[in-house]
C-alpha cells in the first residue's frame, strides 16, 4: 500500500457474508450485551435530561445534585449560576438545565476510543466481532465525514477534566448537613456515599483516557528524561489498564446516582443519615 491510497476505501482481504465466521465460541454475546447496556443508558439519560425537575434533593439537612444537571447554569432548583430559564431559549423546546451541559460529558464518551470500538460493533456491526463477516465490502476508517469528527475527543477530554472537579465539589457539599437549629456540620448520608463514588469512578474513567496518556508522556521519545511526565504517565497508564472497567462502572453509577436523587426528591426512597 502506497501513501497515495491510504485514504481510499480498502477492500477486506477475505470477504465473507454478514455474520459468517469459523469461530465456535459465543462471539455474539459481547455485542449484544453492549447494545442492551448502552441502549438502556441512552433511553434513561435522555428521559432524565428532559424532565427538568427532581434533580436537586434538599431534605433532612442534606443537599444532593444530580450529575446529569451539574453544574446548574440556568434552572429553578439547586443553586443556578444565572437564574431561571434564559430568555433566548426556544419556546418550542422544553427547558431543562441538563440540556445545557450534557453535551460535554456525552461528547467525551461518544468519541472515547473504547466506546467507539464498542458501539461500532454493537450498533453498526463494524464488524460484530473479530473474524466475523460484516455487512460491507470495504473499510473507510475515520478519514472522512462524519467519523473524522471523532478526532475532537481530546478537546472533550479537557472539558471532562473540569467536570470531574465540579462533581467532586458536589460530593464535598453533600458531606455537610444543616440541623434544625441552623448549625451546619460534617455528616455522611447514603447520598453522600453515592455522590462520592460517582466522582471517583468518573475520575478513574476520565484520567485513564488514552488521549490524556499521550499528552502527559506519550509524545516524548525518551520519557525517562522527564521525571514529572514519567510519573504522570505511569499514573494514567495504571488507570488506562482498567479503562473498560471504569467506562462501564462509571456509566452505570452515574445513571444510578441520578435515579437515587430523583427517587429521594419524589419521596419514593429515603436518604438515610449515617452520622
Amino acid at each position: 500500500m502506497t501513501p497515495s491510497n491510504l485514504h481510499l476505501p480498502q477492500h477486506l482481504p477475505k470477504p465473507r457474508g454478514f455474520g459468517r465466521t469459523n469461530r465456535t465460541d459465543s462471539w455474539w454475546l459481547q455485542p449484544i450485551v453492549v447494545f442492551i447496556g448502552l441502549s438502556i443508558f441512552i433511553v434513561y439519560s435522555t428521559w432524565a435530561a428532559f424532565q427538568g425537575v427532581n434533580y436537586f434533593y434538599d431534605g433532612g439537612g442534606s443537599s444532593y445534585l444530580s450529575p446529569f444537571y451539574s453544574p446548574v447554569i440556568f434552572g429553578s432548583e439547586g443553586h443556578p449560576w444565572f437564574g431561571a430559564r434564559p430568555d433566548m431559549w426556544p419556546t418550542w423546546l422544553p427547558f431543562s438545565p441538563a440540556l445545557l451541559i450534557l453535551w460535554a460529558p456525552g461528547g467525551f464518551r461518544f468519541t472515547c476510543y473504547y466506546y467507539r470500538g464498542a458501539y461500532y460493533k454493537a450498533f453498526w456491526a463494524d464488524p460484530s466481532n473479530c473474524s466475523v463477516g460484516e455487512p460491507r465490502s470495504c473499510y473507510r476508517g475515520e478519514n472522512s465525514l462524519p467519523l473524522i469528527l471523532q478526532n475532537i475527543h481530546r478537546y472533550f477530554m479537557y472539558i471532562a477534566v473540569i467536570f470531574i472537579g465540579i462533581l467532586a465539589y458536589d460530593a464535598w457539599l453533600a458531606m455537610w448537613f444543616t440541623d434544625s437549629d441552623g448549625v451546619e456540620h460534617f455528616g455522611i448520608g447514603v447520598g453522600t456515599i453515592i455522590l462520592t463514588i460517582n466522582a471517583f469512578l468518573l475520575g478513574g474513567y476520565t484520567f485513564g483516557c488514552h488521549a490524556l496518556r499521550h499528552i502527559v508522556g506519550g509524545k516524548f521519545k525518551e520519557i525517562s528524561k522527564h521525571k514529572a511526565h514519567k510519573k504522570a504517565y505511569e499514573c494514567v497508564t495504571c488507570l488506562n489498564k482498567r479503562h473498560m472497567l471504569f467506562a462501564w462502572t462509571s456509566l452505570i453509577w452515574v445513571g444510578f446516582t441520578d435515579l437515587y436523587i430523583r427517587m429521594c426528591c419524589i419521596g419514593v426512597w429515603t436518604d438515610w443519615r449515617i452520622f
